[in-house]
C-alpha cells in the first residue's frame, strides 16, 4: 500500500490527515515574517484575523499558497484541478490569542459542491499550551449543522456548534512542528483553544477546491488558478498580484512578480 492510498484511507475514516515537514525552514521563516509584517500594516485588526480580503494584492501570500508541495498534498483529496477558495492566517498571541469554538467549517462557505479541503500550515510549534487545532475524529460523517452566534466570550469566529454535537472526550490534538501540514474535511468538527503560553501560535488555512466546484457569492474574493485547467462558466479568477518594492513584502523570488 503506497502512502497515498493509507493518507486517503485514514482521511475518509478519521477525517483528517496529518503531513510533516512539507515546507522547508526558510520558507517557513518568510512566512513568520508575513506574519509580523501583517500586523505592521494592520495594527486595528487582532492577529487571529488576517484573511480573505488581504490575500487579493498579496504577492507572497498568493506564492505561498501556490508552492507546488502544498499542490501536491492538495490533488490528493480534490484532484488535478485545483483553485483557490480562501485562506486565513490565525495568529494567536503570547497569553492573549482568542479560541476559535467547535464548529464544521463548511457551514460558513458558499460553496456548490461541498468539495473542498482545509490545509493548515503551521507557522510556529503548534501545541496545546499555545491553542493547537483540535478534532473529534469521525464527525466529517456528520450532516452540516447551523452554527450558532456566541458573543459571551471572545472567540475567533464569534460562533460555535450545538455543544450536544461534540464529545470533547474524543478529541484529538495537532501537535505540529513549524512547516508540518494537517488536512480536514470540511464537515469534521475541530476548534482550538486559547493561546495561554508565552509563545505565539501563528497557522495558515488554505481552502482549496477542485475547479468543478461552484463559489456561489464571491465578496472580499481571493479565488485563484492553482493547477490544472479551469471549468468554463464555473467561477471567476483573479491576477496574481504583482509585487511593488515598497508596497509589499519581499521575499525569496519576488523580482519574477514584478
Amino acid at each position: 500500500m503506497n502512502r497515498e492510498t493509507e493518507v486517503l484511507q485514514q482521511f475518509n475514516r478519521e477525517g483528517y490527515a496529518i503531513f510533516r515537514n512539507v515546507l522547508d525552514p526558510g520558507l517557513v521563516q518568510e512566512a513568520s515574517r508575513h506574519l509580523d509584517w501583517l500586523q505592521e500594516k494592520n495594527p486595528e485588526l487582532r492577529p487571529e484575523q488576517y484573511h480573505h480580503p488581504l490575500v487579493a494584492d498579496d504577492p507572497f501570500w498568493v506564492r505561498l499558497v501556490s508552492d507546488e508541495r502544498l499542490l501536491d498534498i492538495a490533488e490528493i483529496f480534490v484532484g488535478p484541478n485545483i483553485a483557490l477558495f480562501a485562506s486565513h492566517y490565525i495568529c494567536k498571541p503570547p497569553a492573549d490569542g482568542h479560541p476559535v469554538l467547535w464548529h464544521q467549517d463548511g457551514s460558513y462557505w458558499p460553496l456548490e459542491p461541498m468539495e473542498v479541503v482545509t490545509l493548515w500550515l503551521a507557522v510556529d510549534d503548534s501545541t496545546p499550551e499555545n491553542g493547537c487545532m483540535r478534532v473529534i475524529p469521525g464527525t466529517h460523517s456528520l450532516e452540516l449543522h447551523e452554527m450558532q452566534r456566541r458573543t459571551d466570550i471572545p472567540n475567533v469566529l464569534s460562533s460555535g456548534i450545538d455543544p450536544e454535537l461534540v464529545d470533547e472526550s474524543r478529541a484529538v490534538d495537532f501537535v505540529l512542528k513549524a512547516g508540518d501540514v494537517s488536512v480536514h474535511h470540511p464537515n469534521i468538527i475541530h476548534g482550538s483553544n486559547a493561546n495561554a503560553s508565552s509563545k505565539r501560535r501563528g497557522g495558515l488555512t488554505i481552502r482549496y477546491i477542485p475547479t468543478s466546484t461552484r463559489i456561489i457569492s464571491q465578496p472580499n474574493s481571493c479565488a485563484f488558478m492553482m493547477r490544472g485547467d479551469a471549468v468554463q462558466g464555473v467561477n471567476s479568477y483573479l491576477t496574481r498580484p504583482k509585487y511593488v518594492e515598497g508596497v509589499h513584502m519581499r521575499f525569496q523570488g519576488c523580482e519574477a512578480w514584478q
